[in-house]
């Protein structure tokens, strides 16, 4: 038999985010997987080093590598759509996880246990927090950069998730969005030479 998981999380690169919407750069979910991990880590770093917290943010990146893995399966489902209503959410939380499902039984059984934590299980609602508000963060620069490139379909975006970010009850995302967010504004230029 093939195991399969692998050559579908590849297909990450194919699944298109921000359907509805006119992208001057348009991202897939294998490219915004990898900035959430990037975002998680550090939200995780900084949870356990700045607020004295305990937290692995290598286990935080590697679930946020797979976070959106189920929509290799089903598509990225439009947030206009997804949050609807109680019953599409309710309805979206199975397909997700029948997806789930469909891609564990990919993998050899030996590997299923690790995979269905990252995925499924006990991993991912542990850091469930960090998770969301390292993809809530993506979202934001994702908005910052449409604008930069003077699309102006992301405004409405941009506000709306800038203030989420702002009532997240979360410390790490105050120091994200304070120490890190500003850098994004800059050009090349202005960001300068690394010594």
């Amino acid at each position: 038999m093939t195991d399969k998981f692998f050559a579908y999380i590849s297909r990450m690169r194919y699944i298109g985010r921000w359907s509805l919407m006119r992208n001057a750069l348009p991202e897939n979910i294998q490219e915004h997987s990898h900035m959430v991990a990037v975002i998680a880590h550090a939200l995780g770093v900084i949870r356990r080093d700045v607020f004295g917290q305990p937290c692995d943010p290598n286990e935080a990146a590697a679930v946020a590598l797979y976070h959106d893995s189920s929509e290799i399966l089903t598509g990225d489902l439009p947030t206009p759509i997804k949050y609807h209503s109680r019953e599409i959410m309710g309805a979206y939380k199975q397909v997700e996880a029948l997806a789930c499902d469909k891609l564990l039984a990919t993998l050899p059984p030996e590997l299923r246990p690790t995979y269905e934590a990252l995925l499924t299980g006990e991993t991912q609602q542990r850091l469930h927090d960090l998770v969301k508000a390292a993809d809530k963060l993506s979202a934001y620069i994702k908005c910052i950069e449409e604008r930069k490139t003077g699309n102006n379909e992301f405004l409405s975006a941009e506000r709306q998730t800038r203030a989420a970010l702002e009532e997240s009850p979360l410390p790490e995302v105050a120091y994200f969005l304070e120490h890190f967010i500003p850098a994004f504004e800059l050009d090349l230029d202005e960001l300068g030479t690394i010594d």
